[in-house]
């Protein structure tokens, strides 16, 4: 958390595990709060993606405008160092407007590549990535996967082998730097320069988030997931390793859609490969320093928090 002092400008974090609530707080707080809502998810980014992203509908976002959604195509890259540079653009662009930037949402890794600076990576090298490109046509992508375990055991352990995206990008920031990018990784760029008031809303009761997950993901399925993704996967330029497809939900439906698995198997690889989201998300959460925990099932009172420690700022 950014040490206090009155000259940084404010900001609210905002973070919990997927399902817990964080959409209905936020247009809560937009209404009674000077604040803008700006998405931290690496799933809303992405148009034509609504229903299994749990992405707030047209009226929520005419009440409460959410900012960072829908700006990009599910094609289309997009990294972490895209979301800070956007981020920070934002919150310039609100805390000029004398408002303070609300953060929403529970991608872990964009919190906190904002709050502490990401590593000083080196640019993207065309030549160099042409270069990787043609070794990939010639060779393929599992070659230049085994290439990347011989260089950095870490980085190809986390990567998947038919990531091509990032399997390239770990080789690029090799070949360019000679340094890994698991070591690059280790070095943090500047820190983030706002006073931030940081909240995590929760489930104290686990039990209960996994019955909301099973709830929204059939709700999910009413509401037309299955015939979102078959969109998608009548689509030419997408397949099931880029990140938009891999999104949770939108993989399982994939596989079934391409006749790997069955609907009943579908629906329960979907809610555990949920589950297993939040509690990666939670694992981030108990790890975090200076954060005001909320329980998600007392939402008023979860309401009620957030005001009374923001009000000595905004009143």
């Amino acid at each position: 958390m950014t040490k206090h002092c009155s000259r940084l400008p404010i900001a609210i974090f905002l973070m919990g595990p997927t399902a817990s609530g964080k959409t209905a707080l936020a247009v809560k707080l937009y209404q009674q709060l000077p604040v803008e809502i700006i998405s931290v998810d690496s799933a809303l980014i992405y148009r034509g993606m609504d229903i299994g992203t749990a992405k707030p509908d047209s009226y929520v976002l005419t009440q409460a405008p959410h900012r960072l959604i829908n700006i990009c195509d599910p094609a289309e890259p997009y990294s972490t160092a895209d979301f800070c540079r956007h981020a920070l653009d934002e919150m310039a662009d609100i805390t000029a407007a004398g408002r303070i930037p609300l953060l929403v949402g529970g991608t872990m890794l964009y919190f906190k590549a904002l709050l502490n600076g990401l590593s000083p990576l080196p640019k993207a090298n065309n030549e160099i990535r042409i270069r990787i490109k043609h070794e990939a046509k010639t060779t393929g992508w599992a070659a230049l996967h085994r290439k990347l375990q011989e260089i950095d055991v870490r980085a190809a352990n986390r990567i998947h082998p038919n990531d091509s995206h990032r399997v390239s990008r770990a080789l690029e920031v090799f070949l360019v730097s000679g340094n890994t990018i698991t070591e690059m990784n280790k070095i943090s760029g500047d820190a983030l320069k706002y006073q931030v008031h940081q909240f995590a809303l929760v489930p104290f009761n686990r039990f209960l988030l996994h019955q909301r997950i099973v709830r929204r993901f059939h709700q999910m399925l009413n509401d037309g997931f299955e015939n979102e993704v078959s969109m998608l996967f009548a689509r030419n330029d997408l397949n099931q390793d880029m990140p938009s497809i891999r999104c949770v939900g939108y993989r399982q439906i994939w596989s079934y859609l391409a006749g790997e698995t069955d609907y009943d198997d579908m629906v329960f690889r979907s809610i555990s490969a949920t589950r297993q989201l939040a509690k990666r998300q939670m694992t981030w959460l108990r790890g975090w320093p200076a954060v005001n925990w909320l329980d998600s099932e007392q939402p008023d009172t979860a309401l009620n928090r957030v005001l009374q420690v923001m009000g000595a700022y905004t009143g």
